[in-house]
Formats: C-alpha cells, sequence, structure tokens
C-alpha cells in the first residue's frame, strides 16, 4: 500500500495485537525522506556528499539507538535540507564544496534566514571528512536569546490552570504542571508511562530524574483524575499500554508536537519551560537541578549563569 495515514494506523493496530513484529517508525520514516532529500541536489558530486553525509552521519547515529527521538529526528532533517541549500546555492554560483571559501559562507549566510546557521553541522562534518576545506566557520547561534516567560507570567499561567475548571481536561493540566513547575520538554512529557507515575490516597509521586517528585495538591489534582480516567482503555488500540498520556495513533504515545499545540491556549511552551528553568536555578544547586529533573549538569549550568548565581561566570558572560 502507498504511503498514508490509514496505512501507519492499520500497521500500528497488527503491531499492537502481535501481528507484525515492532520497527523503529521514525528510524523508517527518516530513510524514506533522506531517499527523496537525494533528489534536490541539483549537482551529482554534491548528492554524493550528501549521501555520504546521512548515512555516516544520522543514520550511523540512529543505528546506535535504541529507539530514535523526535528530537533527533527533527534535527536530522533539519540539518540535512539547510546542508542540501548551501550546496545547492554553490552550485549556483558557479563553485563546489571544494572549492569552498569564507568569503563564500559569509555571504550564503547573510543572503538567507537564521536558519542557515545550522549548517555549522555539516560543514564540520565536511571537514573532518575532508570534503571542504579546513579553517571554515558559520556564524553560531547564540545561546540565551530566546525569549522566556517571567516569574510573574508563570505565575498568572499557573493560576489559570489550576482554576479552568472543566474547561481542561486533565492530562492538558497534568502535562503543563510539568512544564510550567519542572521546566519538562514536551518530547519527555509525551514518554512518561505510569511505572514513573505514583498515585495513592494520601501522595502522588512522578519521577523525572532519578528521583520521585511529591505533588502537593492542588498540583496532584490532576493527576488523580487522570489517573481515574486514562482514557483509550477499551479501544483496540491501546489494550495493554502504559503510556499516561495516550496518542491516536495504536500503541503509541501522544505526539510532542500535538501536545504543545494543546498547550499552547494556555503559554508558549517554549518560553515557560526556559522561564522555569531560569527561575529554578535560583534555588537550588545546579546538581540537584539536573538530577530532579533528568537534565544533564551542563544544561542545567548554563541556566544558572544566565540567571546570575554563578556570578563570576554571569559577570564573564554578558561582557562577551
Amino acid at each position: 500500500m502507498p504511503d498514508s495515514r490509514t496505512r501507519e494506523y492499520v500497521r500500528g493496530l497488527l503491531t499492537e495485537h502481535g501481528v507484525l513484529p515492532r520497527h523503529d517508525e521514525l528510524h523508517t520514516r527518516y530513510e524514506n525522506w533522506s531517499a527523496q532529500a537525494l533528489d534536490r541536489v541539483s549537482d551529482p558530486e554534491s548528492r554524493d556528499i550528501i549521501r555520504r553525509y546521512i548515512r555516516w552521519h544520522h543514520q550511523r547515529r540512529m543505528n546506535q539507538m535504541d529507539e530514535v527521538t523526535r528530537g533527533t529526528f527533527l534535527r536530522a532533517k533539519q540539518q540535512v535540507t539547510v546542508a542540501i541549500d548551501m550546496l545547492n546555492w554553490l552550485t549556483s554560483h558557479g563553485t563546489s564544496l571544494a572549492g569552498l571559501t569564507q568569503a563564500h559562507l559569509d555571504l550564503w549566510q547573510a543572503e538567507g534566514p537564521t536558519t542557515r546557521r545550522i549548517a555549522e553541522h555539516f560543514l564540520k562534518w565536511a571537514i573532518k571528512a575532508k570534503a571542504a576545506p579546513a579553517g571554515l566557520t558559520i556564524t553560531s547561534h547564540r545561546r540565551g536569546t530566546s525569549p522566556k516567560l517571567d516569574k510573574t507570567g508563570q505565575d498568572e499561567a499557573l493560576n489559570r490552570l489550576l482554576h479552568a475548571g472543566g474547561q481542561l481536561e486533565a492530562r492538558d493540566q497534568a502535562a503543563a504542571i510539568l512544564v510550567l513547575v519542572f521546566g519538562q520538554q514536551a518530547e519527555n512529557i509525551a514518554r512518561i508511562t505510569w511505572d514513573d507515575v505514583t498515585v495513592t490516597d494520601d501522595l502522588v509521586t512522578v519521577q523525572l530524574g532519578s528521583i520521585q517528585i511529591a505533588l502537593p495538591d492542588p498540583l496532584a489534582q490532576p493527576w488523580r483524575e487522570l489517573a481515574a480516567n486514562p482514557g483509550h482503555e477499551l479501544t483496540a488500540a491501546h489494550p495493554n499500554t502504559k503510556w499516561v498520556f495516550r496518542g491516536a495513533s495504536p500503541g503509541r504515545h501522544i505526539h510532542p508536537g500535538h501536545l504543545t499545540t494543546r498547550l499552547s491556549k494556555l503559554f508558549n511552551t517554549r518560553a515557560a519551560r526556559l522561564g522555569t528553568l531560569h527561575e529554578l536555578t535560583k534555588l537550588a544547586p545546579v546538581a540537584i537541578i539536573a538530577e530532579t529533573l533528568g537534565y544533564s549538569p551542563t544544561t542545567i549550568e548554563r541556566h544558572a549563569t544566565d540567571s546570575a548565581v554563578a556570578y563570576a561566570q554571569y559577570i564573564a558572560a554578558r561582557r562577551s
């Protein structure tokens, strides 16, 4: 059958009920997408370079993963797309990757959108693979420039969330709490299972990193409602699933993009997450926050520096 949502839904049903073996959906989707992406490369020599980049950089990394994550899938697509754009631009200007100069790079980056800076990943690979001259650089993304929801905005959003009454589903409230209070990414929220959550008459806990976090009322109430009525449990699509946030596809969790869209009526999830991490680094040491929330210490350290917790680093960061 041709590629379609219907085909994938039927495949999901057959997989969920043991008729077909499980497969890595995103890995398969990337293989199909990358094969079509090669057709967009105008020059045969450049097409061979992109083929090598896809196979030995992105697909090799995916082959080493137990399951390809949504973030890996989207980054791989974006990096290849920008690399193709750069090589096609070089072809139209009468040169190749081997003849690339810093002047070419600066002109190409200046003429286009800010997403062209993503070509930095491809350029590093190309230099290492000796497909491009050494010493070339692309202006990197400047960290700390993304908008953040300030403390007042966070408090207002949380207040609207907790007093929404019946206007919001329990799963949207539960997911929003993880963003606003604990700075969680939509991709990580979507993968939470009931093995990570404990609901008793006295206590509700959620494990995001290596530590069980107790949720006080009223933060616990949406989780109690969700545990009592998880949804989809009587359908053929989810006969034995442990996903807390169940999706429309058989046996799968909610799509992180769909979750973000649902929460967008309350707040910008990225701005809210960054704002929360910014505030949390003022309250506890980096190591404790990282271990509790499931982040790397390096990531939390950057937020701590930006929030002026590490004062010496903060001054240096501001000066640069």
